[in-house]
């Protein structure tokens, strides 16, 4: 594969982001509890859910914590509720009016009153949960027979909540860990049940991440501190999956971290990323405004190899070791492979699980909405480079679903294709929807932001 710098003007990449993505109707929403509850085969699903880990809950309800904890309770005849503290009771109401909210202020913050239903302990037993049932925990991670002797433990839930729960249910009931029927990579809920509204919404974020992304890209001069160059995205108040990242240096760079006071020079290293629920846009390259032969021929064209390849072997019923296999031999000889995996599931977190693994004989699937995330390493001191986007991968059902639904969202994902295919040289196939605004779209030299990496 011939990797060249062409110029491909930035004004042919979509940029009609509509004011707002579509809503979640409440009918999805119990559409998705009900096949918690039924898939979980317990009298009752327990979902938990913080400010940090967030992502169940939005799946669920639409509710996510601004301050507290909170628990998504499923049960018999399909009873659903929303525990929250004090000032997660009237969100709740506001985003999630399908679920009935209940109060329980030992998930409000500390010192904050808890005279009118403090112990979760009553709430619990108030909802039906009762000696001698089935409970099943929902975290927001699972842990592997490999990692734990006793994977069927609830393990990443507070332990005082697993706590109250078996003490509810006594000796003769059973709390269990049913976390993967949300989250594993290739059966889980989050995996593969996602709406054409769900696809939608979430391009919404994809083009939103990516334009503020290129905003910097293509506004960042030697100069500007970190701070200015992130404020070119135009952060709007979109909820975020992870802190906004940008960072530039002569020295070994950590794309994960924040925006700071330093000075962007010329020559630097530099990255940005911006992750809203959805989606995540990632680039970086070098501040120079003239191609660097050897940093070129030695870390972008082979990692941009890599990237297509990732783009033209992922289809419906791929493996993950096939993706991961193919990613892995795109690299050649290069000094440097993909730090973690090439290529995840995202949702309303950055990171939900991922199939592409040494190995993994999980399928891709329809519905699974996929983060193109190969972070080249180990880079040399004062070299950065990086190219992540969004896609869907949708079968002909769900592609029928989406273009009647959504046209226009439709009608711009097949511009983005034909963009790939007739300036990029990517050929993607037919399930393969990319949601971002500028798919694959990689100028490794920011000051030259026309020249993109193409397939010759």
């Amino acid at each position: 594969m011939k990797v060249e710098l062409r110029s491909v003007p930035f004004s042919l990449v979509e940029s009609d982001i509509p004011p707002a993505p579509p809503r979640i109707t409440a009918q999805e929403y119990e559409q998705r509890a009900q096949a918690l509850y039924q898939r979980a085969g317990a009298d009752w699903v327990v979902v938990y859910g913080d400010r940090e880990h967030c992502a169940n809950l939005l799946y669920l309800t639409g509710y996510d914590p601004r301050f507290e904890e909170a628990l998504f309770i499923a049960g018999p005849n399909r009873r659903r509720y929303l525990v929250v503290g004090n000032e997660g009771l009237s969100y709740a109401a506001a985003q999630s009016g399908h679920v009935e909210a209940v109060l329980c202020q030992s998930m409000s913050l500390l010192g904050q009153p808890r005279a009118t239903a403090p112990r979760l302990a009553d709430v619990l037993r108030d909802a039906g949960i009762a000696r001698g049932q089935r409970v099943a925990v929902v975290g927001w991670k699972y842990l592997g027979v490999d990692e734990i002797d006793d994977p069927v433990a609830p393990a990443f839930v507070p332990a005082w909540m697993v706590a109250v729960l078996r003490k509810l249910v006594g000796d003769s009931g059973a709390v269990t860990d049913a976390t993967a029927v949300l989250m594993h990579p290739e059966s889980g809920l989050r995996a593969v049940m996602n709406s054409a509204a769900q696809i939608a919404a979430f391009e919404w974020s994809a083009m939103r991440a990516s334009d503020a992304v290129f905003r910097i890209v293509r506004g960042a001069r030697p100069g500007m501190t970190e701070l200015e160059a992130a404020a070119l995205a135009r952060y709007a108040g979109e909820p975020l999956s992870a802190h906004i990242m940008c960072v530039a240096g002569s020295g070994n760079i950590v794309g994960l971290a924040s925006p700071g006071a330093r000075r962007i020079e010329y020559g630097d290293a530099i990255t940005t990323a911006i992750g809203l629920w959805g989606s995540l846009s990632c680039r970086a390259g070098l501040m120079l405004g003239r191609p660097d032969p050897d940093f070129f021929a030695g870390v972008v064209a082979p990692y941009f190899t890599a990237v297509t390849t990732w783009w033209q072997t992922m289809r419906l019923g791929v493996t993950g070791a096939e993706m991961f296999d193919a990613v892995t031999a795109a690299f050649g000889k290069a000094p440097f492979n993909s730090a973690l995996n090439p290529g995840h599931l995202i949702s309303f977190d950055e990171w939900v699980h991922t199939p592409i693994r040494p190995g993994s004989a999980e399928r891709v699937a329809s519905g699974m909405v996929f983060q193109c995330d190969i972070i080249p390493a180990p880079l040399a001191a004062g070299q950065a480079l990086n190219c992540e986007d969004t896609c869907v991968i949708a079968n002909a059902a769900l592609r029928e679903e989406l273009r009647n639904a959504f046209p226009d969202v439709w009608a711009r994902i097949q511009r983005r294709r034909e963009f790939m295919r007739d300036y990029l040289g990517i050929a993607l196939c037919e399930e393969v929807l990319p949601l971002s605004a500028a798919p694959a779209y990689l100028p490794p030299f920011w000051l030259r932001p026309d020249d993109v990496c193409v397939v010759g």
